[in-house]
């Protein structure tokens, strides 16, 4: 398929609140307001041209919301891209493809992490290059065993506590498939936040130069005129996911099983934090006009963090501890996923987590936006398929516990240094319960071979102590024509 296609949507928003439900804002691109009121966006593109040996694709997604503040244009996405076999490149601001997706597409995923915890389409793009290998084969494996992965460079473009970070990702994949049922896959998605100007008048930006780049792709500490703690640790703030994925493949379905497990620091990368993460177990029929062709169940656990005791590193005199010489020193707890102590902003960007939307952000006093929740437990379910086999329709039901950060806990008191251990009955935190649903869909107005006109609607509720007790709709309409 390499037809250009073009597609406009209006889309209107009530609540019983006067702000949108969780569901009807998350993972929507960073770009359905917040509040009553709407949605327009109009979309071009073109895909690649898979009949062609090198292919070429580029396109755009221009989006303005209006609520009681006002009309906000944006910029949803601008990029192009070229392929040649197994390897491609992008420039500009693109959404990542989602996986565990359902009857159609245009739904969006099944999952709360779109199946990749670290980035998702929770947040507004950002602009960069990415460069990309496609699956390729070993050689020698008889094409069981293939390689795959990301390199990337971007900026954000938000208001945030360190203006104009940089960021760069590394991806990298490694599966094995029998080409018959069973393939498993492993995979590691990082992240650094570097660069950037910081307001703190004592501390200088850290320079955007080729060494500190190097640093950053490394995992290297700071030079002597970084900050203390890139000095004690590595230079900016990294982050990422750990994935394990397995599948089968059987006649009629897929069944797919993935953990994914967050890190901030090197005794997350080497599985201090275990239970920690996202266990997925999706079901996936090949008929997709089914009245049921979907179906994914997820459990979230971010409560162990390595620890509840991270020991000081320097000693009463204020000098640093040698870890390599202390071996009983604990610095491997209070992991604090997707904050940073630097950027405050943490893996944020126009005031949204980047990946997964049930990492909760808020905004202090001071009016600095970060991950305000990163300890939870959840149960979600998501179903998806066609009513009477015609229109597409997703459902989404989502449980959570949500207990805020180690240092600031929604209830008092917390586990931090209570020396509690995961494995054990926890009688210390106490959280807030909260429930979410989503039923949206869309009913398909066939006008010609090349154009269709779309209604589309959602249904959404939030009740619990977490988020606003509320009820949410909209409406609108989509006209796509290729």
């Amino acid at each position: 398929m390499h037809d250009f296609v073009v597609s406009m949507m209006l889309l209107g928003a009530l609540s019983s609140g006067g702000s949108l439900p969780f569901w009807a804002v998350s993972n929507s691109g960073g770009i359905m307001p917040c509040d009553d009121g709407a949605l327009g966006v109009i979309q071009a593109y073109k895909p690649f041209d898979e009949s062609k040996s090198f292919q070429w694709r580029a396109g755009t997604s221009l989006a303005a919301s209006w609520s009681a503040e006002g009309i906000h244009p944006m910029v949803d996405e601008l990029y192009a891209g070229a392929r040649w076999k197994v390897l491609r490149a992008d420039i500009g601001m693109r959404r990542r493809t989602p996986d565990f997706l359902g009857a159609d597409p245009a739904l969006g995923s099944l999952s709360v992490t779109e199946g990749h915890l670290v980035q998702g389409s929770n947040a507004r793009t950002m602009p960069g290059v990415d460069l990309v290998l496609e699956p390729l084969a070993v050689p020698f494996t008889g094409k069981h065993l293939t390689i795959s992965g990301h390199w990337g460079d971007y900026k954000t473009i938000d208001d945030r506590y360190v203006a104009g970070a940089l960021v760069h990702r590394l991806r990298a994949y490694v599966k094995y498939d029998t080409h018959k049922h069973f393939y498993v896959q492993l995979g590691l998605d990082h992240y650094a936040l570097w660069g950037g100007t910081t307001p703190d008048p004592k501390k200088s930006p850290m320079p955007i130069t080729l060494e500190n780049y190097f640093r950053i792709c490394t995992g290297r500490s700071a030079s002597a005129s970084g900050s203390e703690s890139d000095r004690m640790n590595v230079l900016g703030d990294h982050g990422g996911a750990e994935q394990l994925r397995l599948g089968w493949r059987a006649d009629a379905s897929e069944f797919t099983f993935q953990w994914e497990k967050p890190y901030s620091d090197k005794s997350g990368m080497r599985f201090n934090n275990i239970p920690d993460g996202v266990y997925t177990l999706s079901w996936s029929r090949k008929d997709k006009d089914a009245w049921i062709t979907d179906a994914l169940v997820e459990f979230h656990y971010t409560m162990w963090q390595s620890g509840t005791i991270h020991e000081q590193e320097k000693d009463e005199h204020g000098k640093q501890i040698n870890w390599h010489e202390n071996k009983t020193l604990n610095i491997f707890g209070l992991d604090n996923y997707f904050n940073n102590g630097e950027y405050k902003s943490g893996w944020t960007h126009f005031g949204r987590m980047i990946g997964a939307p049930t990492f909760l952000t808020g905004t202090s006093s001071s009016g600095i936006t970060s991950i305000r929740n990163n300890r939870y437990k959840a149960v979600h379910l998501g179903v998806s398929g066609k009513l009477f086999r015609v229109a597409p329709y997703r459902l989404m039901l989502t449980f959570s516990d949500n207990y805020g950060t180690y240092s600031s806990p929604y209830i008092a008191p917390s586990s931090a240094k209570s020396g509690w251990n995961w494995w054990e009955p926890n009688k210390i935190d106490k959280g807030y319960k909260q429930f979410c649903a989503a039923f949206n869909g869309y009913v398909p107005l066939y006008l010609g071979c090349r154009s269709v006109l779309d209604v589309v609607y959602g249904l959404y509720a939030d009740a619990g102590q977490a988020l606003e007790n509320n009820f949410g709709a909209t409406l609108g309409v989509r006209f796509s024509i290729r």
